[in-house]
């Protein structure tokens, strides 16, 4: 008897190691992302405007750890009501449940490159024209305290997640969070100058490093496995092992489908193949599934993605149609189509209702939107978030940062 209790125990222990592990390295294939946002967005901006883009990715995702360290995993997951609508407000990350199938200190650094990937959705949109100063005040206070809270209502055990609202990896609850934030900064800083005409005419502003933003895009596409494999949460026997191999498979079916529709699409519309369409729709693929990459079979994960890839395209030419300039198509990609993975959900998932996904999506993008717009307008009327135009003719590089990124000349005295 006294064996066996030690083996239980042993096996128990190699479990807690391996499903730690196996979050643990999860979350750096999420964390790699980073480096995905910082490479796409590096591309699609202008050459003048590069280290200033990868001033703001290195700097978010660095803020986003102190203060979610400090505050924002509190608020998501300590001491919360079940089913509440207010978070405890505290600081630090409690302490390790007992009976924990994974390290405390693990789930940790796994939700916390989540909360740094909302925020990258945002400083793809705003680029080129926003302050870099404004922008990271606002990344002190979306990963403190507006994501934590969303985190908290779904993930944390709040009332959506009573309501029976669905988001496996966070097509809603990450995705469409970023671009919600997005938006409202991008609805009060205005267009770039030139993008659009006096008779509504869009004029295209190409990116300046199309190998770089493939680079992202196929960076993004493999961290994606640990976010939404990871999510998953445990390895550690046959039945979770099998569903982290479909989360995989469906994952890669849907982003491949969506960059295959995608470049179709554009073949039928322009007769082209446009690379960044191409790009964004592998991406819309990704967040195409992510809200449920365990329940569809290969084939319907890949009807997800292609119908993501097309929706995209379709999305980007219609904003900007209404003027709201986003250059790299965060908005599409992460808020749209986050929207749409949502509403996907119970087509193959029978836990699941269309109206708590609706329900779930309407909360999560008003709280976000609302809170987002009230700190953008604060910011607006104080620091200001916009560059002056001399500034932003000449290129952000140079303001804030003083260094460029693909200097033409260099004098040595």
């Amino acid at each position: 008897m006294e064996e066996l209790t030690t083996l239980t125990g042993t096996v128990t222990e190699l479990r807690f190691a391996l499903d730690t592990f196996y979050f643990l390295m999860s979350g750096v294939l999420v964390m790699w992302m980073a480096a995905g946002f910082a490479m796409l967005e590096a591309g699609l901006v202008r050459s003048k405007n590069t280290t200033e883009i990868l001033t703001k990715n290195i700097c978010l995702y660095s803020i986003a750890c102190v203060m979610f360290l400090l505050v924002g995993y509190n608020i998501m997951y300590v001491d919360n009501v079940e089913g509440g609508i207010l978070p405890s407000f505290g600081a630090l990350i409690g302490t390790q449940a007992e009976g924990a199938d994974h390290s405390l200190e693990s789930d940790f650094f796994f939700q916390v490159v989540f909360v740094a990937t909302a925020m990258s959705i945002v400083s793809g949109a705003v680029a080129e024209r926003m302050k870099l100063w404004s922008f990271l005040i606002f990344t002190v206070v979306l990963t403190a305290v507006i994501y934590p809270v969303e985190g908290y209502w779904t993930w944390g055990g709040g009332f959506l997640s009573e309501a029976g609202f669905s988001d496996f990896a966070g097509s809603g609850i990450v995705h469409m969070a970023g671009a919600a934030a997005a938006l409202a900064g991008v609805l009060l800083l205005g267009a770039r100058k030139g993008k659009y005409g006096k008779n509504g005419e869009v004029f295209p502003i190409p990116g300046s490093n199309m190998p770089l933003a493939t680079l992202g895009t196929f960076i993004l596409w493999m961290g994606w496995f640990g976010f939404n494999g990871g999510s998953q949460l445990l390895l550690s026997d046959a039945e979770n092992s099998t569903a982290v191999g479909q989360i995989f498979l469906n994952t890669n079916a849907a982003a491949a489908a969506g960059a295959v529709a995608a470049l179709l699409l554009n073949k039928v519309i322009w007769g082209k193949a446009d690379l960044t369409m191409i790009l964004n729709g592998a991406l819309a693929g990704l967040v195409a599934i992510t809200a449920d990459p365990l329940s569809p079979s290969p084939i319907f994960a890949s009807i997800i993605g292609a119908l993501g890839g097309m929706l995209v395209v379709l999305s980007i030419t219609t904003l900007d149609k209404l003027k709201i300039d986003d250059p790299v198509g965060a908005i599409s990609v992460h808020g749209v189509v986050g929207f749409y993975a949502l509403m996907a959900v119970p087509f193959s998932n029978g836990d699941a209702t269309f109206g708590a996904q609706l329900y779930g999506a309407f909360v999560i993008f008003a709280w976000v939107f609302a809170a987002s717009f009230v700190v953008w307008t604060i910011l607006k009327k104080t620091v200001g978030i916009r560059v002056s135009d001399e500034e932003e003719y000449e290129g952000v590089d140079k303001s804030d940062c003083g260094v460029e990124a693909y200097p033409e000349f260099v004098t040595l005295k």
